[in-house]
């Protein structure tokens, strides 16, 4: 099965006459299942619509907006894999070098927001011609959002964007139902029932539940708080209300999100004929590299982070793919002609998440008011056995050397097993070298506001860790994932942290400053400047220089860092970390660089 068309040329070789849908996307056209363009597009073929992708037009020639003509039935947009200003932008709003999405890491071949650009062209260029926004970009932008790069609250990016529709979340299903309801002869405006989409209305909605509007939530922050907790409140697939949130001149309609895939039909989504790689057009799209032998077997997430947006995105309700779906895949990779041997992930968001939290998730949904890790809920339901039979069966096919898993594992859920089996199997057989984890920060206040696990749990986790790596004479390491200036992280904080990697031998390579993107918790406390579910105040490092400050400290040895790093402890009264001594996190000589005499 070939890619799907992206040229007039190929739409006509394909033997039509135009296109039902053209997906407009931000990145280039990469057909593998880790990429949201190609399961929406594969999806729809599935259910007997033609479609062509229109990879990164040049948004600077609005003709080229309409290479491939126009569709039957809509056009739809999608910024990319990643929103186009976290793709462009570093946290300290530098331009970043490379986009991994694009062919050979080249920067510059998407506007910034690029669903909002797209979609603005084609209104402009074929009014006629319905537009529905998707993607990551527009589905955590679905309502009204601080955007830390405008540094101010924008609208609903359905309305910033000028389109008819936008489709949130995870959208195999309500894509096909809204793509069958325009095939019937439905226009665009009546289409306004279905699950994970949102609309423009002027009509009242029976029993939605009604948010502050726009101007409040710009204006007065305490609206904004109220907002973000009803939005809290309805982010479940099974218990969540129609939200509307008034504008001047008319209503933006949230319908509830789409039901979670049930097994059968994430194995259908996963089972369709992807290319897996990037189109021939193109010399290398480097985005391809972590994904090309890896597995996706899970979506959705418990863990609640507050620095994450996944669960206003794929919910918080696990589903997971069959064994022998992932077989099957498995399979396929082992038979590429570059396969090596090695399966690099089999995982998802978390992977050791391969089953929902507990019973009455699967029944009910997840609870409104309670987390299911932080705090630890007692009907949290913890196993590994069927992953852990996933990993074993794939290790064993013909020409598979070793499975890895490199995506998160919550190492939390993995020590309340009570069963330690797949802590066993994954140190003997599924680590290539070193093992990745987020314990983001050692601070138990800081980690209360990140809604992670307190300190102690992470240490007996090393711990056990290390143990295992004894007993079955592994040389293993811990990569431990750090953050810095998260809402709540003062510079006292951002020092205990760096007196712990001191005492622990411990120098991190990276460090991420804590980034606000749209719709996650952390976002909202950093805007606010107290939390939205509590009322209560918390500590914002806000200013460049306090987010410097709490970076920095985390890596006080590199020479560039040095003065920084003087000037922080002496900021924070710590002049006794200045040094000789053992405690010090940086001595008190001045650096000299000093040259090689041949160089």
């Amino acid at each position: 099965m070939p890619f799907l068309p992206t040229t007039k040329k190929e739409i006509m070789e394909a033997g039509w006459d135009q296109p039902d849908f053209i997906i407009v996307s931000g990145d280039a056209y990469v057909d593998h299942p880790s990429f949201g363009v190609a399961i929406i597009s594969r999806t729809l073929e599935a259910f007997g619509f033609k479609v062509a992708i229109l990879a990164q037009p040049d948004w600077r020639k609005p003709q080229d907006l309409l290479e491939l003509g126009l569709p039957r039935l809509a056009f739809m947009v999608s910024g990319g894999n990643i929103d186009s200003m976290v793709n462009h932008y570093s946290v300290n709003r530098k331009k970043r070098k490379k986009d991994l999405y694009s062919d050979e890491g080249i920067m510059g071949k998407r506007p910034d927001r690029a669903t909002i650009v797209y979609s603005r062209l084609l209104k402009q260029a074929a009014p006629k011609v319905p537009v529905i926004l998707g993607g990551i970009e527009a589905s955590l932008r679905r309502l009204s959002h601080y955007d830390y790069w405008d540094d101010k609250v924008r609208p609903s990016i359905l309305l910033d964007a000028k389109a008819d529709l936008l489709i949130y979340g995870m959208a195999e299903n309500t894509v096909v139902e809204v793509a069958q309801a325009l095939n019937s002869g439905l226009a665009i405006t009546d289409i306004s029932w279905i699950r994970g989409t949102v609309i423009q209305s002027q009509s009242a909605v029976e029993g939605a539940v009604v948010l502050p509007s726009f101007q409040e939530v710009k204006n007065d922050k305490k609206a904004y708080a109220q907002s973000f907790k009803l939005q809290n409140q309805n982010r479940d697939a099974i218990s969540a209300k129609v939200l509307v949130e008034p504008y001047s001149d008319v209503s933006l309609v949230v319908n509830p999100p789409a039901l979670p895939l049930t097994r059968q039909e994430m194995d259908d989504t996963y089972s369709y004929p992807y290319m897996r790689t990037y189109h021939p057009k193109y010399k290398f799209v480097p985005a391809i590299e972590e994904v090309r032998f890896s597995l996706i077997s899970n979506r959705g997430c418990f863990g609640s982070c507050a620095f994450c947006a996944l669960t206003y995105h794929q919910g918080r309700v696990i589903t997971s793919r069959s064994k022998e779906s992932l077989v099957k895949e498995a399979i396929k990779i082992t038979e590429m002609p570059d396969f090596k041997g090695y399966i690099h992930d089999v995982g998802g968001p978390t992977a050791n998440f391969h089953q929902p939290s507990c019973q009455k998730a699967k029944e009910s949904g997840a609870c409104v008011h309670r987390e299911c890790l932080h705090p630890r809920c007692k009907n949290l339901e913890v196993s590994h056995k069927e992953y852990a039979d996933i990993l074993e069966t794939i290790g064993k096919l013909p020409k598979v050397k070793k499975v890895f898993v490199r995506s998160g594992i919550r190492y939390d859920y993995l020590l309340y097993d009570k069963d330690d089996t797949f802590f066993r199997q994954l140190v003997l057989h599924h680590i290539s070298g070193q093992l990745k984890v987020a314990p983001e920060h050692i601070s138990n206040p800081v980690l209360d506001y990140m809604k992670k696990p307190h300190h102690e749990v992470y240490e007996k986790f090393v711990l056990k860790f290390e143990a295992l790596n004894r007993e079955y004479n592994k040389n293993q390491f811990l990569v431990p994932y750090l953050m810095s200036s998260h809402p709540g992280s003062t510079l006292q904080d951002a020092i205990a942290l760096a007196q712990y990697l001191k005492k622990n031998h411990k120098r991190p390579q990276q460090v991420q400053d804590f980034y606000p993107t749209p719709m996650t918790l952390a976002t909202a406390m950093y805007y606010l400047g107290f939390d939205p579910l509590s009322n209560k105040p918390v500590y914002i490092a806000k200013t460049n220089s306090e987010k410097l400050s709490q970076r920095v400290l985390l890596q006080p040895t590199l020479p560039k860092n040095r003065q920084l790093v003087l000037a922080a402890l002496k900021e924070a009264g710590r002049s006794d970390l200045i040094g000789e001594g053992a405690d010090c996190l940086i001595n008190n000589r001045p650096y000299r660089r000093t040259y090689d005499k041949h160089h």
